[in-house]
């Protein structure tokens, strides 16, 4: 693993996710697997642990009102489809890697494509149906590839709530994935020092990343935020379905 190019691509990525809110893992797994920087279940793990600590400080540091009738039915099925998505990327890595190049690809170029999409809020709320639904898929990308934000952040930003709430409840869920799924792989011995050890050496980068656009936040149009990060995700994908097909 080359531990120089790991360190700036989770720069990049920590820029990316600042900006936008979820575009860490999407962008950090998808070039470290388009670029065979490190297997894609490394860089999964990576991500999850770094996701993990990002949301514990958050929760550490702002004071929390949950909407449990929101979180409860994304948090339930979410767990649900974390073990879904890690038994697919055991099978995947097991059998066929482009096969794990494919979905991780389909998948990084389907979120730019959400995160493109202007769709208008909802008037009222969607049901409580589709939250489960949601969930489930959000943690069935989180299990794969620490990945669960996209289906969610889509579904809540579409809901007419106050973005405080959205934040909040995002916040809770991706940090409770990622948590469960490290759970799960310390639990199996898949969780390897060096993964920790690279994840250790990346944090000072994250934070420092993270620091920096708090003190001096760039201004830059939505629109380019938009297509600057979407750019990179179909750079990511297209690269990953290149190197499978």
């Amino acid at each position: 693993m080359d531990y120089a190019q790991m360190a700036l691509l989770a720069a990049v990525a920590s820029f990316c996710q600042n900006l936008t809110g979820f575009a860490f893992a999407l962008i950090f797994v998808g070039a470290a697997g388009a670029l065979s920087l490190m297997p894609i279940a490394d860089a999964a793990n990576i991500a999850s642990i770094l996701s993990a600590v990002n949301g514990l400080a958050y929760l550490r540091s702002h004071r929390l009102a949950p909407r449990w009738d929101l979180l409860k039915p994304t948090l339930i099925s979410g767990v649900a489809g974390v073990g879904i998505g890690l038994a697919l990327l055991a099978w995947l890595s097991g059998n066929t890697l482009h096969g794990l190049r494919v979905v991780l690809g389909v998948s990084i170029i389907a979120c730019a494509v959400l995160l493109l999409a202007r769709s208008q809020p909802r008037r009222a709320p969607s049901g409580t149906g589709v939250l489960w639904g949601v969930g489930l898929v959000s943690g069935v990308l989180g299990g794969l590839f620490s990945t669960a934000g996209p289906p969610i952040v889509y579904h809540l930003y579409r809901q007419p709530l106050p973005p405080m709430v959205v934040r909040q409840c995002l916040v809770i869920l991706f940090t409770v994935l990622a948590l469960v799924r490290l759970a799960s792989v310390g639990l199996a011995g898949a969780l390897q020092w060096h993964i920790v050890g690279a994840s250790a050496l990346a944090l000072p980068m994250v934070v420092g990343v993270t620091w920096l656009q708090a003190r001096h936040p760039p201004r830059l149009p939505v629109p380019l935020v938009r297509w600057i990060v979407c750019t990179l995700l179909l750079m990511a994908g297209a690269s990953l379905l290149a190197a499978a097909l």
